[in-house]
C-alpha cells in the first residue's frame, strides 16, 4: 500500500538527474554545486608544499586517475580477499615481480613481510605472533641502517642483531636468524652494499628485505631490487607514486607474499588485522602504479629542474645566501634547491624563514632547519613562482 510516508521514502531514493524533479531543477542544481571548505571549518590551514613527500605534511596529492578509481570502488561491494589477490597479481606484472600485495603504507609492508617470513603462513603461527615459540627470532641489520621505522620489524617480537662488516654479518647468522633487513637509503654509508648483502643472504639461505619506501623515482627502482635478488621489497604508495598515502607495496617472492597475506587483514586473528586496506585504496594503488609506469619521467625531471632554476634565480645575490640545485642520491631522487644560510650576514635564520613562510599568505611549508632544502616536485603548477617571490620577500624582510 502506497501511503504518504512510503511515497516520500521512495521519492528520496530517486536520482535527481533526469529524475522526478525534471530538467529545470537539475540544471539549477548542477549550476550551483555545493562545496564545503572542510579545512576552513576545522581551522586547519592548507599550504603550498615546498618540502616533498613527508608523511606529516600529507605527502603527495592524488591525480585524477587515482581518484577516479577510488570513486569507482566506493560504489560497489566486492569480495575483499579476491580483490586483494587480483590487484596484487596485476601490480606484480606492472613492476616485474613474482608477486605483490597492497599494504597500509610501507611500514605495514615491512611488518607483514617480516610476519610472512616468520610464520610461513602457518595458521597457528599467524595467531601466535608476536609470541615466537617455535619460530626464528632474529633479524640482522647493518648498524648504519638502523632507522626510525625498524619498529615495524620489532612489532613481530624479533630481536634485531646489528653488524657492520660482511664478516660480522656471516658470523651473526645462526639457526635463529629469520631475515636480513636492508635500508636502501643508507646503501652508500654501510660497509656492505646492496648486491653483496643479497649475495650473502642467498649464500646462507636467509631471506632479504629492502626498505625502499621513498625510493621512486626513478621508476626503474620498482623492479631493480627484486631483479637484484632481494626476496622482499617495500615501497610507500603515497610518495612519488602518488597513490593513497595510507597505502604501500610489498613485492617479491610468491611464497613469501602469500605468507604475508595470511598475516594481513581481513584475516581477523593476525598481527596485520589493524593494518586494513580497503577496496578504494587497493584500486587507487593499482591506478597509481598504472599511471606511474607510463609517465614521461624525463619530461617530469625537466619540469622539476625548471622550477628549481626559477627559485634559484630569485635568490641570486642575496647577502648570506648560498644556493644550488641538488638531487638526493636515493630517496626523493629529484631536483631540490639547497639553501645554505649565513644567519649573521643574512640577518635571519633558517627556522625564522620557515616560520614566516608557514605563517604568511599564502602559507608555504618547508622542512625547518638551519639550512633549507626546497622540494619542487609536490608543488602545483605555478606554485614555484609564489615560493620564489615569498622566499625573497622573507629573506630580505620585505614581506
Amino acid at each position: 500500500m502506497l501511503t504518504r510516508r512510503t511515497f516520500f521514502e521512495r521519492l528520496s531514493t530517486l536520482p535527481l538527474v533526469g529524475g522526478f524533479l525534471g530538467g529545470a531543477a537539475t540544471s539549477a542544481a548542477a549550476a550551483t554545486p555545493m562545496t564545503r571548505d572542510y579545512f576552513k571549518e576545522l581551522g586547519v590551514r592548507p599550504f603550498i608544499n615546498a618540502a616533498g613527500t613527508y608523511t606529516d605534511m600529507t605527502a603527495s596529492l592524488m591525480p585524477p586517475e587515482v581518484m577516479a578509481a577510488i570513486n569507482y570502488a566506493s560504489k560497489h561491494y566486492v569480495p575483499l580477499n579476491e580483490l586483494h589477490d587480483k590487484v596484487g597479481e596485476r601490480i606484480a606484472t606492472l613492476v616485474k615481480a613474482e608477486a605483490a600485495l597492497v599494504s597500509s603504507g610501507a611500514a605495514s609492508a615491512i611488518t607483514l613481510g617480516t610476519a610472512g617470513v616468520l610464520t610461513g603462513g602457518d595458521p597457528q603461527k599467524v595467531i601466535d605472533l608476536p609470541n615466537l615459540a617455535g619460530m626464528k627470532s632474529e633479524v640482522i641489520m647493518l648498524k648504519s641502517h638502523r632507522f626510525g621505522y625498524d619498529h615495524a620489524v620489532r612489532n613481530c617480537g624479533v630481536k634485531i642483531v646489528e653488524v657492520e662488516t660482511a664478516a660480522e654479518l656471516e658470523k651473526a647468522i645462526n639457526p635463529q636468524t629469520a631475515m636480513m633487513l636492508f635500508y636502501n637509503n643508507n646503501n652508500s654509508v654501510g660497509q656492505v652494499r646492496d648486491e653483496e648483502f643479497v649475495r650473502l643472504g642467498k649464500k646462507h639461505g636467509i631471506p632479504t628485505m629492502n626498505d625502499c619506501a621513498a625510493d621512486v623515482p626513478p621508476v626503474e627502482n620498482l623492479w631493480k631490487y627484486t631483479a637484484m635478488g632481494f626476496d622482499l621489497v617495500c615501497f610507500s604508495g603515497g610518495k612519488g607514486i602518488r597513490g593513497p598515502q595510507s597505502a604501500g607495496l610489498l613485492l617479491g617472492r610468491k611464497d613469501l607474499i602469500k605468507a604475508a597475506r595470511a598475516n594481513a587483514a581481513p584475516n581477523g586473528n593476525s598481527i596485520g588485522r589493524g593494518m586494513k586496506v580497503n577496496k578504494e585504496e587497493m584500486l587507487g594503488m593499482l591506478a597509481a602504479i598504472e599511471r606511474f609506469v607510463k609517465l614521461d619521467h624525463a619530461a617530469l625531471d625537466r619540469e622539476y629542474t625548471r622550477r628549481a632554476e626559477l627559485i634559484l634565480k630569485s635568490l641570486a645575490g642575496l647577502p648570506g645566501i648560498t644556493a644550488g640545485i641538488t638531487v638526493p642520491e636515493v630517496a626523493n631522487h629529484v631536483p631540490h634547491v639547497e639553501i645554505k644560510i649565513d644567519a649573521a650576514a643574512a640577518g635571519i635564520t633558517g627556522p625564522e624563514i620557515s616560520k614566516k613562510l608557514r605563517e604568511g599568505t599564502p602559507s608555504i611549508g618547508v622542512r625547518p632547519g638551519d639550512d633549507l632544502m626546497i622540494g619542487v616536485w609536490m608543488m602545483q603548477p605555478g606554485d614555484e613562482v609564489v615560493v620564489a617571490r615569498r622566499l625573497k620577500e622573507v629573506i630580505t624582510k620585505k614581506a
